[in-house]
């Protein structure tokens, strides 16, 4: 009797470990974020900054 106890309840807890059955994992999409800055930009904010200090050293 204590085997068909034991049984039955190995059997129902496997029942509801595989109710779900066999699916596909969800992935979650990777953020990939991209740079706006230009090599042009690079440039300009420096020269400004020395145009900036020469005008004011000149004073």
């Amino acid at each position: 009797m204590k085997k068909l106890v034991l049984a039955a309840a190995v059997t129902a807890a496997a029942s509801t470990a595989f109710a779900g059955g066999m699916e596909e994992a969800m992935m979650e999409k990777e953020v990939v974020m991209e740079e706006a800055a230009s090599s042009s930009s690079n440039i300009v904010v420096p020269l400004l900054v020395l145009a900036i200090l020469a005008v004011a050293l000149d004073n």
